[in-house]
């Protein structure tokens, strides 16, 4: 198994933990996966995982802020995935991340 292929398992793991009607950060995770300045490769790993069962939704950018670029999974999916999990958002893709983060 490869270095890149234990930090993706890692990343899902720690990502099937977070409880709904919460969220945590990239950097977060990172951490949480053994990477500490991998945040970037969460993102990477979020954007390869096929598993629908993890929550990928509850990950969110050290602003709050829905940080997503792909077509496969826009914003306003992560958002309307969030809300029906109870997260208010304060503005367009914006939530109060002190509110809502997930305290492992």
């Amino acid at each position: 198994m490869t270095n890149k292929t234990t930090f993706r398992k890692n990343v899902y793991s720690v990502v099937a933990k977070i409880p709904k009607g919460n969220v945590a950060t990239y950097s977060q995770v990172a951490a949480k996966s053994g990477s500490p300045q991998g945040a970037r490769a969460v993102g990477q790993a979020l954007h390869f995982l096929d598993d629908e069962s993890i929550p990928w939704w509850r990950v969110v950018n050290s602003r709050g802020e829905i940080s997503l670029k792909c077509d496969e999974h826009p914003k306003q999916l992560q958002q309307k995935l969030l809300e029906n999990e109870g997260i208010k958002f304060t503005s367009k893709h914006k939530l109060e991340l002190n509110k809502y983060i997930w305290n492992y």
